[in-house]
This record gives structure tokens, C-alpha cells and sequence, in this order.
């Protein structure tokens, strides 16, 4: 056998001994590191193709609202609301309450209308790009398949071909080559057959070849089926989860539009109620003020009585700069000072500063003294107030309001820091508070000058 016969011949044994290659694999399970898949979140955030790999663009998503933000908001205006109205009525009150709650929790739904209405256009066409996808993805299946088995058709077809030269090889093809060369009667006669069997020779070659290509272009077809299944695995799950946040958004907008619609309902109902205790609300506040002020005449009288301010007159002297004991343990919730009703569109006055603490917790007393009343007294429900003395020529005396229980009476002599009485919520008052008063001549003024700094 010529040298280039047997290498030819031994070749292509070589490679008709490989095995060929297989169908297309089950896809790969969704999930796997290799598999092109991405969440739908990702999708609306970066706005990429789910096979777009390393040079996907990604973008942190937008913060969305904390409710505790709101929360926090709204009990800020309830308060402030419920410490506007303590004078007016509880129906009154509740109402403002119910409306400040409503205007301060209605930006916020109204921003959360709009975040579910822009979430819902952005899952819709997160949606329709993964369905139109997983439409394409399982076009390309298809298509790789069909590829695939027309490639497996030319290899079959190939491998026919490569198998009759081999077989005519190992039969002694070159034996009878060389008989016909020899028996050839001219030169020009065993040219003509060695040409012949050369055409053989290339013919074979290109079968061969013919055979390589084949099955690299299965093997390309196969691999490109497997890609596209898992592709078109991808986009199946794609498409699901983007219409599952579609169908979640929707309901979320539409919650919330109802909650809109909700808190636009009961402003209107507490505005009705508002309106409906004016008339009551505005009696009530002028009886405070009458009541502010008889309080003011009686501490007076009681003072010049007792000849508080009259030189030699036996009362204690405080001198300028002293400072009262923290007269209860808590944290300032309302100040001293005129306060605008926005509602009745009426001005007041708070006497006092709060001072928010638990129902119960003692009540100190500011400074050494004498009770000078301890009683009921209308607005301020249970309602102490203590002379301390004189203070550049007007009385000085402390007051203490809304007490559950008053712990000392009348006439009776207290030292800096005795317990009188409790925390409480009675009058017109709309929560555990103590209402804490400093007043000259009996005029109120402002009790946060004559406490700790801290409020400590």
C-alpha cells in the first residue's frame, strides 16, 4: 500500500470510530449558574435582557416609603391636634383627631397611588418584553432542532460514503491499482488510469471532509438546541414572574387608591362633626378663659390676703435666679404660650407646659410651700396649686392639672420634692400628662424659665 493510502485509510477509521453525537439533553433545571434567567424585578430595574450577561446594566431600586415615617407623622399632627382642642368638646376633639390623622396620612398614600400606578405600567411591560421573548426563544428551539436534524441527516449520509472507500481500501483497491498500471499496453494508456484513480483518490477526500463538516455542524446545531431551550426555559419563567408583579402591582395601586378614598371620606365626616360642635367647642372655650381668669383673681386675693408680698409679712422670699425642681418625670409634649384653633379659627391660651408621663407616676412638688388649693376646678380637672412666696414684689405660686389623685389639701405646708399627688388625665385632657403652671400675681408665665434646662 502507498505511504499517503495508508495514512488516508487509517484516518478515516479513525474517525468513523467515533461515536456520533447525541440528541439534545433535557434543558438544564431553572436556577443553574449557567442558565440565562433573571428575575423580573431585575428587569424593571436595569431595563436588560435577561441573556444580556456581564454587560447587563444594573441600577439600585428606588427607595420606597417607610410607613413608620408615616406613622410617626401622624401621631405628630394627632398630638399637636389633641393638645389645640383640650378645650373643646370630646366629640369635637375625637373629630380633629380623626381629621388631622387623615391629612397627615394622605400625602403619603397619595405618593403611594402614584408609586403602584408607575409600578404597574413597569411590570406590564416587563410582562409583554418577557412574553415577546419567550415567544422568540421558542421560535429559536425550533429552529436549532430542524438545524440539528437536517446536520444529523448529512452526517448519516457522509459516514455511508467514507465507509464504501474504507471498505474498498482494506479489500486491496491498491493491488488492483497497481494491476491495471502494469497492464497497460502504452505509456499514454496507465497515465490515462493513474489520472483515474487520482479523481478517486480526491473524491474521497472531499467525502471525507464532507463528513467533518457534518458533524461540526451537528454538534454546532446541538448545541445551539440546548442554549435556546434553556433561553426559551428563561423566558417562560420570565414572562410568568413579570405577570405575577403585574397582578401584584395592580392590587397594590388599587389598594391604595382605596385607602385614598378612605381618608378623603373621613376628613369630610370629622369636618361635619367639627362644624357641628362649634357652638358648643366655642362655649367651652370661653368658659376656660373665665375660668383662667377667676383662677388668676383667686390667687391674687389669697395672696394679698396672706400678705404675701408685704414686707415683714413672715412668707419665705425666693430669690432671683432660684430654680424649681423637675416636678415630674417625663418629656415635654405641648409649650407655653397663645395657641391658634385652626379650626374655630380662635385664639387661646395654654397657661402651662406639658409634660407627657405615665398614668399614676408621683407628682413632686417645685419648691417648699403652702397649698393654697387642691380640688376639683372644671377644665383642669384635679388642680393643685402651691405659694412658694414672693419673688420681686408678686406672689409666686406653682400649679399642677389633670391629676388622677391629689395627695394633699389646703392649707397644708410642703417641702421641695414631696410627692402631692399623681399623673393623670382628668378634665380636658386628652392623655397621661401633667400640666404644670408658674405663676406671678396669679398671671401665668412661662414655666420652662424656672426648670432645669434638661427638663431633668
Amino acid at each position: 500500500m502507498r505511504p499517503h493510502r495508508a495514512w488516508f485509510a487509517a484516518f478515516v477509521v479513525a474517525v468513523l470510530v467515533v461515536p456520533a453525537a447525541p440528541a439534545a439533553p433535557a434543558p438544564a433545571a431553572p436556577g443553574l449558574s449557567d442558565a440565562p434567567t433573571k428575575s423580573m424585578r431585575g428587569a424593571r430595574e436595569g431595563g436588560a435582557s435577561w441573556a444580556a450577561g456581564p454587560a447587563r446594566a444594573e441600577r439600585a431600586p428606588a427607595r420606597r416609603a417607610d410607613p413608620r415615617d408615616d406613622k410617626k407623622r401622624i401621631d405628630a399632627e394627632v398630638a399637636a391636634a389633641a393638645s389645640i382642642l383640650e378645650g373643646a368638646t370630646a366629640r369635637a376633639q375625637g373629630a380633629a383627631m380623626r381629621l388631622a390623622a387623615a391629612n397627615a396620612a394622605l400625602p403619603g398614600a397619595q405618593d403611594r397611588v402614584a408609586e403602584s400606578r408607575g409600578l404597574v405600567a413597569a411590570a406590564e411591560v416587563a410582562a409583554n418584553t418577557a412574553r415577546r421573548r419567550a415567544k422568540a426563544a421558542a421560535a429559536a428551539v425550533k429552529g436549532a432542532q430542524q438545524r440539528y436534524a437536517e446536520s444529523e441527516k448529512r452526517v448519516e449520509q457522509a459516514r455511508r460514503r467514507v465507509g464504501d472507500f474504507v471498505s474498498s481500501a482494506y479489500k486491496g483497491s491498491d493491488i488492483v491499482i497497481l494491476n491495471l498500471l502494469i497492464n497497460a499496453r502504452t505509456p499514454i494508456e496507465a497515465a490515462e488510469r493513474y489520472g483515474y484513480f487520482e479523481r478517486i483518490i480526491g473524491a474521497e477526500k472531499v467525502a471525507l471532509d464532507g463528513f467533518t463538516q457534518a458533524r461540526r455542524a451537528a454538534k454546532q446545531a446541538q448545541n445551539d438546541a440546548v442554549l435556546a431551550q434553556r433561553e426559551a426555559e428563561a423566558a417562560r419563567l420570565a414572562a410568568e414572574g413579570a405577570l405575577a408583579e403585574a397582578r401584584a402591582a395592580q392590587a397594590e395601586a388599587e389598594a391604595a387608591v382605596a385607602y385614598v378614598a378612605t381618608l378623603a371620606t373621613q376628613r369630610t365626616e370629622a369636618l361635619e362633626i367639627a362644624e357641628q360642635e362649634r357652638d358648643a367647642s366655642l362655649a367651652k372655650y370661653e368658659e376656660a378663659k373665665a375660668e383662667a381668669a377667676r383662677i388668676e383673681r383667686e390667687l391674687r386675693a389669697w395672696e394679698d390676703q396672706q400678705k404675701v408680698t408685704k414686707p415683714g409679712g413672715g412668707r419665705p422670699v425666693v430669690r432671683p435666679g432660684a430654680r424649681f425642681l423637675m416636678p415630674v418625670q417625663g418629656w415635654k409634649s405641648s409649650d407655653f404660650g397663645m395657641r391658634y384653633d385652626p379650626y374655630y379659627r380662635v385664639w387661646q391660651l395654654h397657661a402651662g407646659v406639658d409634660i407627657a408621663a405615665g398614668g399614676g407616676q408621683p407628682i413632686y412638688a417645685a419648691a417648699d410651700g403652702r397649698v393654697i388649693r387642691a380640688g376639683w376646678n372644671g377644665g383642669y380637672g384635679n388642680y393643685t396649686c402651691v405659694s412658694h412666696g414672693s419673688y420681686r414684689g408678686s406672689g409666686l405660686s406653682t400649679c399642677y392639672a389633670h391629676q388622677s389623685r391629689i395627695l394633699v389639701s389646703a392649707g397644708q405646708w410642703v417641702r421641695r420634692g414631696q410627692v402631692i399627688g399623681r399623673v393623670g388625665t382628668t378634665g380636658a385632657s386628652t392623655g397621661y400628662h401633667l400640666h404644670f403652671e408658674v405663676r406671678l400675681s396669679g398671671r401665668p408665665v412661662q414655666p420652662l424659665s424656672w426648670l432645669p434646662g434638661c427638663l431633668c
